[in-house]
């Protein structure tokens, strides 16, 4: 058990990406039940499901690859065990908490959302840190990550303040889970995303120039700024004015980069893929506008916020989560099969998640089509999770065998691209 402990330990990626989908697992399961109403809860919908992946289950994968690449951006030493495992159980419990007082107990629910809390801004203090000590004259990226963790901390805040019943409690809530949503988790798999993604890309097609404008982190946190304010006013005809904004923008950026979707491996255009659900996200948003004027009474049911949420963010986790698994446990990074199956698994995933929320104008049955989702995503994550989880929990690292053809040098320095 200890030898098995200092090796789960030895890496952050690994108990945060184990935390990270046992969670996912957890809170869509018990949404699932919930909304069937297999189980009766004595909680809002908002607080199970939305606060709950909001400020739960997503930023804890994607801190565990926050603790590997912050350090790497800003040129610092490694972030050592003792600071990250202190924050994992923190983590851990509050989750867990989280998970079992919202069905056996709710009213102590928001002593485990404080300790959440508590965590995140220890968390937010370790990256600050490692910001602050280093020398380099551009951290503009690590900037903006520590801006949309700091919005994330007060939205975060301002949701627990939200359990306190009060006259606009409730809309205190959907602001503070909106702004959670764009600019704290949005923004920070953004950031990440426009920094590793063309880089993958440059490495598995060396003649491809990384091309971004100067100003795209700004400009997107302003536009998804006047979104959240927008969202206050209830309004899908407002929305517009960001929606059309964000969707040229987003559209031109990704016409600038260029990527050569076509010639890279499944590892490198899964992740082109969750960038491109952005865009349709936000024409998806632009059409909710425009029918607010001319078929007010079609439902669209959070469809904007699902498309975002499982096609880029769930895509992203998976391509990311795949490629640092296997890099980082020695493996050779290759996407067989299997990988590709569980890429295009997710793909098709959203397209019924989207059709979900609008199958109650067809005369469907909308909670069967809700349901339906929920399965199927919790199917493909214990499915990834049985391959890619497994090598986190495994006590022995076991590398793949490289072709003996292959020079040891090119190996090496093959391996060491990827797994920066």
């Amino acid at each position: 058990m200890t030898s098995w402990y200092k090796k789960f330990a030895s890496q952050p990626h690994q108990p945060f990406f184990t935390n990270g989908i046992l969670f996912f697992i957890l809170f869509i399961t018990l949404f699932a039940f919930a909304y069937s109403n297999s189980i009766k809860l004595d909680t809002a919908l908002l607080t199970y499901h939305a606060y709950a992946l909001v400020f739960v289950v997503f930023i804890q994968f994607f801190l565990g690859f926050l603790f590997v690449v912050f350090p790497k951006f800003l040129m610092q030493s490694e972030v050592e065990p003792k600071d990250y495992m202190n924050q994992f159980f923190l983590y851990f419990i509050s989750s867990l908490g989280i998970f079992l007082s919202l069905i056996f107990y709710s009213k102590i629910t928001i002593l485990f959302q404080i300790m959440m809390l508590f965590a995140q801004i220890l968390s937010f203090r370790l990256l600050y840190t490692i910001h602050r000590k280093s020398i380099m004259k551009d951290k503009n990226d690590t900037k903006w990550i520590l801006m949309a963790f700091s919005t994330g901390i007060v939205s975060h805040l301002i949701y627990i303040v939200s359990e306190f019943n009060f006259s606009y409690s409730y809309l205190v809530s959907k602001i503070a889970i909106n702004s959670g949503f764009y600019l704290f988790l949005f923004m920070i798999i953004f950031v990440i995303s426009q920094r590793m993604i063309p880089f993958f890309t440059r490495v598995m097609v060396p003649e491809y120039i990384i091309n971004k404008s100067p100003k795209l982190l700004d400009t997107i946190f302003v536009l998804l700024l006047l979104k959240v304010i927008l969202f206050s006013f209830e309004n899908s005809k407002l929305n517009l004015l960001a929606d059309i904004p964000l969707f040229i923008f987003i559209t031109k950026e990704l016409f600038r980069w260029k990527m050569p979707t076509l010639s890279t491996p499944p590892i490198v255009w899964i992740l082109h893929l969750a960038l491109y659900w952005i865009v349709v996200a936000f024409f998806i948003s632009i059409v909710e506008g425009v029918f607010a004027f001319i078929n007010p009474n079609f439902y669209f049911e959070k469809i904007v916020v699902h498309t975002l949420a499982i096609g880029y963010f769930v895509t992203v986790l998976i391509g990311f989560g795949t490629r640092v698994v296997l890099g980082h446990s020695g493996r050779k990074i290759t996407t067989g099969v299997f990988a590709i199956s569980i890429f295009i698994a997710v793909q098709i995933l959203v397209f019924v998640r989207i059709f979900a929320s609008i199958s109650v104008n067809f005369g469907l049955s909308y909670i069967f089509f809700i349901e339906l989702s929920a399965i199927l995503l919790i199917v493909a994550l214990i499915i990834w999770s049985c391959k890619y989880v497994a090598i986190l929990l495994e006590n022995d690292k076991k590398p793949e065998v490289v072709s003996s053809n292959t020079d040891t040098n090119k190996k090496q320095e093959i391996q060491s691209k990827w797994k920066a």
